[in-house]
């Protein structure tokens, strides 16, 4: 899924760049509406990608697939192309790219046919090895159709010289490194696997008619009517056929670090991660954050969507008025770069209007999820001030973004984020902001309170302090050589 473009030029850009969501995946076993579940399931992920969908349906063992760009109304707005899908079960795929270029070909599920069998295939992750295998994949002979690093586990199930097909598939999965969860559609059964890390969240859950579900999100389970059963653990493969569900692992070396940012921002505030709401972790941050932050202030104003379960939260703790000072337009797509710097000004105005009637003559907390280049927490606090609030002082509800992350988020370097390149000081003055508050830590692990005694309370926080829970691989040398950039934002 595609990597950012490094930028040549070291000084800030003012493209309005968010953090930038996953993929999702959803499958579903033993549905006689196998796709049309498939399509509300995709509908309550598509916050995990937006540039392509794709449903792949089993019909008796005939694999058959349909997958487009755009959002999943439009990829699906033809109802012919959903009624094609026949059979009882199903994987889908909404697609934001961390690797590969956002082509047709990119976008999953993938089919693949063979002489002897065909599957689907679905991935939300990015794996660290894949410029090493690909290579040595390419001199064996293989052939890739796209740009993606999902495709690589099909090629190594194909190479495999492992007797049985599921031992082909855990010699795979031991083979590819990073963050994946995989959704595998066999004529004859569906596998579902995670990373031995359980970066990506993936849920289980059944229908009232038995039919077994599996999701990036629990919040889809909610849509299609289905109860959670379980999580599914860090190096397990989960095998879903018509004689119900097998568990097995692939791997025992596994250490539980699930990616903090699914609770930061990513998840849907419905979803449950590890037995966790993300609503209620976010709660914690922004009651945590309130308890670090050392200002006096009048009003808390969230920004909208992400940031308002934290709003609540440090407002609860702090005894200030939670305000809606900004509201969102709801009908924006993605600010594309904008030719000029007056023209951006007005994209971000499209997208956010600060309430003059609330901050005006106010000391304002605005609360937001992250701090990634600063250029919109720079504009949101430019709204606020012109909207007459006298003080805005920024309080975010997570550490300083200061590493990138090589597990399916697409910061791949530190020269696009701020708090990599400058001191919390220098980002307040950059952003314009009377002060600014990150949420440290211990804060946030405390805060979102996994049951676990794995390191860091079972989260990955690589983003913040460097320390990475698994080898990075191909990543490794341009890492080490970027930790001695610096890059001015001013």
């Amino acid at each position: 899924m595609p990597r950012i473009q490094v930028q040549k030029v070291y000084k800030m850009t003012y493209e309005v760049k968010s953090l930038n969501e996953e993929c999702g995946v959803f499958g579903i076993w033993g549905h006689p509406q196998a796709a049309q579940v498939t399509y509300f399931g995709l509908h309550s992920l598509q916050h995990r990608g937006q540039e392509g969908a794709g449903i792949l349906t089993n019909d008796a063992g005939k694999l058959i697939r349909h997958r487009d760009t755009g959002l999943i109304s439009e990829v699906f707005k033809n109802p012919a192309n959903l009624e094609k899908l026949t059979g009882q079960a199903a994987i889908g795929h909404v697609r934001y790219a961390t690797a590969g270029e956002a082509s047709i070909d990119n976008i999953q599920p993938f089919h693949f046919k063979f002489y002897d069998m065909e599957f689907g295939l679905a991935h939300n992750g990015n794996l660290t090895n894949t410029k090493t295998l690909k290579k040595e994949l390419e001199h064996n002979g293989a052939i890739f159709s796209s740009s993606s690093d999902t495709e690589i586990l099909a090629h190594l199930i194909r190479c495999s010289h492992n007797p049985s097909f599921m031992g082909k598939v855990k010699e795979a999965l031991n083979t590819v490194k990073g963050g994946f969860a995989y959704l595998l559609m066999m004529e004859d059964k569906l596998i579902a696997a995670l990373d031995p890390n359980g970066f990506r969240p993936l849920s289980i859950g059944k229908m009232a008619n038995g039919a077994i579900v599996v999701s990036s999100e629990t919040c889809a389970f909610e849509v299609v009517g289905a109860e959670w059963i379980r999580d599914v653990k860090p190096g397990e493969v989960v095998i879903i056929d018509n004689s119900g569900i097998q568990y097995d692992t692939y791997t025992t070396d596994t250490q539980l670090a699930i990616c903090s940012m699914e609770y930061i921002y990513f998840a849907r505030p419905d979803s449950n991660i590890h037995r966790v709401n993300v609503h209620t972790a976010r709660k914690r941050m922004g009651a945590q954050l309130a308890r670090e932050f050392k200002h006096e202030a009048d009003i808390v104003v969230g920004v909208p969507n992400s940031s308002l379960s934290a709003a609540m939260g440090f407002a609860e703790e702090s005894g200030l008025p939670n305000e809606m000072g900004l509201i969102k337009n709801q009908y924006i797509q993605r600010t594309f770069i904008q030719p000029t710097q007056e023209l951006r000004e007005q994209g971000v105005r499209m997208k956010l209007s600060a309430v003059s009637g609330v901050v005006k003559g106010k000391r304002v907390v605005m609360i937001d999820d992250s701090i990634v280049r600063g250029t919109t927490s720079r504009r949101i606090v430019q709204l606020l001030k012109e909207a007459g609030a006298t003080e805005v002082h920024v309080a975010i509800a997570s550490p300083p973004l200061k590493y990138p992350c090589f597990y399916g988020i697409d910061i791949q370097t530190r020269r696009e984020l701020i708090a990599a390149n400058h001191s919390v000081e220098e980002t307040r003055q950059i952003i314009g902001a009377d002060s600014l508050t990150y949420l440290s830590i211990d804060g946030l692990i405390d805060s979102i309170g996994l049951e676990t005694d794995a390191p860091n309370g079972g989260l990955c926080v690589a983003y913040f302090d460097g320390k990475y829970p698994t080898p990075l691989y191909d990543y490794e040398e341009e890492y080490r050589r970027s930790l001695d950039e610096k890059v001015s934002f001013y």
